[in-house]
């Protein structure tokens, strides 16, 4: 779902850095052994506000389009909810949680110094999110495609 518009346009949602603000819970997920929980849950309500503006976009546009109809309102709005919290909070979010929890767990284990421990997780999180971004991207395409979009 991401890319250029039929008509052209960039979607500033998805294409542009703007997409970062998708993944600031990402970010808490990594800093989670390092700061209190509340900053963490901030950082899920800057994604969710993320896919919110991204949802009420798509959906204004798609309600200003000549032959649009109420139907495909809704769709269009269906489809961007779904798509923006499963790419940029819940997959990517557990993902991030479940890598940390996995690394600290490991320098636990391995007698790491507790701060040592924490920093070390904080930077494999932040590291992991460049890498596993673009596949959950299309892993949610495929199934969205496969599921939703084939129902509508």
């Amino acid at each position: 779902m991401s890319g250029k518009s039929s008509d052209g346009e960039v979607d500033i949602w998805r294409d542009t850095p703007v997409r970062l603000l998708g993944y600031a819970n990402e970010v808490g997920e990594s800093f989670r052994a390092l700061v209190h929980t509340n900053v963490v849950r901030a950082t899920y309500v800057i994604s969710f506000g993320y896919c919110l503006a991204d949802t009420v976009d798509k959906t204004m546009k798609m309600a200003t389009k000549p032959n649009s109809s109420r139907d495909l309102v809704v769709k269009t709005a269906a489809d961007t909810l779904i798509w923006q919290t499963l790419a940029s909070v819940l997959i990517p979010g557990f993902t991030i949680n479940r890598i940390c929890a996995l690394s600290l767990f490991v320098f636990r284990k391995a007698k790491f110094p507790s701060v040592a421990a924490k920093w070390t997780t904080t930077a494999i999180g932040l590291g992991s999110i460049g890498l596993i971004y673009q596949p959950i991207d299309h892993l949610v395409d495929y199934f969205m495609d496969n599921t939703f979009r084939k129902a509508f």
